[in-house]
């Protein structure tokens, strides 16, 4: 069994310039390279995720969710943020079952607890029954209770690396709006340069130029994304971040089923061969 971690970033599904506006046509075609990846693969395994795009994020920068939940508006907030998280969940299960793909919506904020702002529990043990099982689990970024803060929100990219270590992956792929890692913003600047490859050693040179999304985040821009990927890979013996775009066809599907030439930018760690 080869286990991928595959997030769908909410730059990708929805247009984060406009609220809760998602990307039906992508979607459907990604759901349809998602399960074409599965068939011509018997043994991939894969645990789904996917951001919250203009859904959660513009709700959570409003109440200031992420920062913690004390007042009653506050916590009207948090509410409102999980509802969001959720709604747009809902649109991305209908469209991976009318791919023919037995997706499970889990939703993260059931088991989710925090402690000022890293997760300390989480929904490791019923996505593994659900592999087990031969279902296709699904989780999302979602809102927290926070034994500091109140409450608070994980990213999908935070979960996904809370349960990496319980639940090793081979790969975990980020596909967002943009083909990877590049030099500046690739949307805002013409002569950026798509960086292929990143390790520990490179990123020292590399981190003042990678700013934050062109949209609203509430859990970090590139920069934090390639810190947070190579945390991973340098903790998990052998583990690839593949980060790479969606819009192009077939680049969601090569990152799932060709281990030796990922699209995009991997990220690895130095002291292990690139290569799983």
């Amino acid at each position: 069994m080869t286990l991928v971690y595959l997030k769908l970033g909410g730059s990708l599904i929805t247009d984060k310039r406009r609220a809760e506006t998602p990307r039906t046509d992508v979607l459907k075609r990604l759901s349809d390279e998602i399960a074409q990846a599965m068939k011509d693969r018997p043994q991939l395994r894969l645990v789904l995720g996917h951001g919250s795009g203009s859904f959660g994020h513009i709700s959570a920068r409003r109440y200031g969710t992420r920062d913690g939940v004390r007042s009653q508006q506050e916590w009207l907030g948090f509410a409102a943020t999980a509802d969001a998280a959720t709604r747009l969940s809902r649109i991305v299960v209908a469209h991976l079952l009318k791919a023919g793909l037995p997706v499970w919506s889990i939703q993260p904020s059931v088991s989710l607890r925090c402690e000022d702002g890293s997760i300390i529990g989480g929904p490791t043990e019923t996505v593994r029954l659900a592999l087990n099982r031969g279902l296709l689990p699904l989780v999302h970024g979602d809102v927290a209770l926070d034994s500091v803060r109140g409450g608070t929100i994980a990213s999908t990219e935070e979960i996904f690396e809370f349960m990496a270590p319980q639940l090793p992956p081979t790969r975990i792929v980020l596909a967002g709006e943009v083909n990877g890692v590049y030099t500046s913003d690739p949307l805002q600047d013409a002569f950026a340069t798509l960086l292929t490859e990143i390790t520990p050693r490179s990123f020292e040179t590399l981190q003042a130029a990678l700013g934050a999304s062109h949209a609203p985040d509430v859990t970090g821009g590139m920069a934090a994304k390639v810190r947070q990927s190579l945390c991973m890979v340098h903790t998990l013996n052998r583990l690839q971040v593949v980060i790479c775009g969606g819009l192009a066809p077939g680049a969601v599907y090569a990152a799932l089923t060709d281990l030796a030439n990922p699209p995009g930018t991997l990220v690895h760690d130095d002291s292990t061969n690139k290569l799983a």
